[in-house]
């Protein structure tokens, strides 16, 4: 088990184990549900979006280029999660 301390903000850091086991990182979201009990269950967010948005951003006239490392990555971090 872990333990996490809560900041006198009344935030509570997750170390990257348990990042790592829900599969998230920096910029992505997890769900919290209070159960009646006083627990809480914490699961990562599902990735919305389609393979459509994704290749309809790589036709856009304006913004940064990306080169095809930055492309894959993007495609990694996003598709990773797909079951």
């Amino acid at each position: 088990m872990t333990t996490l301390t809560i900041t006198a903000k009344g935030q509570v850091t997750f170390k990257q184990d348990l990042l790592k086991h829900l599969g998230v990182g920096p910029g992505e979201k997890v769900e919290a549900d209070k159960l009646p009990d006083g627990r809480i269950v914490v699961k990562a967010t599902a990735q919305s979006g389609s393979i459509s948005e994704f290749i309809g951003c790589l036709s856009q006239k304006r913004g940064p280029k990306l080169s095809i490392e930055e492309m894959n990555e993007i495609a990694r971090r996003g598709w990773s999660k797909a079951k």
